[in-house]
């Protein structure tokens, strides 16, 4: 989609994150589509049997796996009336999509209590070197704090992404999505309901 009447602010956002989409998700979803599509009728039913309430169908579309073309256009400014879409309402939009198809952010806090962790190792070489080579340092009781202050803020940012993991697990689950998707049946019996 060319955005052409659209802000350079909502053009520059809508680039960043449909990039970061593209790194983040556990899906390949194309970047700059929109929810405006073609279906076939088979691809409305398994995204009709999806169980999900909230929807993100850009990257539904791609998770179900059928194949998916690409049109490109020009988007003509409106015709009539004024956008009502905000930037919350977008920004919304794009948690939504990296929350329902990426555990990265459930991951956030164990990343971060890593390094928090290495850090504060770190710091407690240096305090142990201050202590041994200059014992006289006023340093070392404020960094002894510090220290113990990052490690078990470490230690609660590590414990806050293991548990972040389960949720996401459990997330997955509820969910509710099929395994697999059939494109095709042939060779048995179709089922009519």
């Amino acid at each position: 989609i060319k955005r052409r009447q659209e802000s350079w602010l909502k053009r520059l956002s809508a680039f960043v994150f449909y990039r970061l989409l593209g790194r983040l998700a556990n899906v390949d979803i194309p970047p700059d589509t929109g929810d405006f599509c073609l279906m076939d009728r088979c691809v409305v039913d398994v995204l009709n049997k999806m169980p999900e309430r909230d929807r993100y169908i850009r990257g539904l579309r791609a998770w179900i796996g059928f194949e998916q073309t690409a049109v490109k256009f020009q988007r003509d400014p409106r015709f009539a009336g004024e956008v009502k879409y905000t930037f919350a309402k977008s920004f919304a939009l794009a948690i939504d999509g990296l929350v329902s198809f990426s555990k990265v952010p459930l991951r956030l806090a164990t990343y971060v209590g890593l390094f928090a962790a290495c850090v504060s190792i770190l710091m407690a070489v240096l305090v142990f070197y201050w202590r041994i080579f200059y014992p006289n340092s006023p340093l070392t009781g404020m960094a002894i704090i510090m220290m113990a202050i990052f490690f078990l803020g470490a230690v609660q940012l590590v414990s806050i992404g293991i548990l972040g993991e389960y949720i996401g697990r459990i997330y997955e689950e509820v969910k509710g999505r099929p395994l697999y998707t059939l494109a095709e049946v042939v060779g048995f019996c179709e089922n009519r309901e």
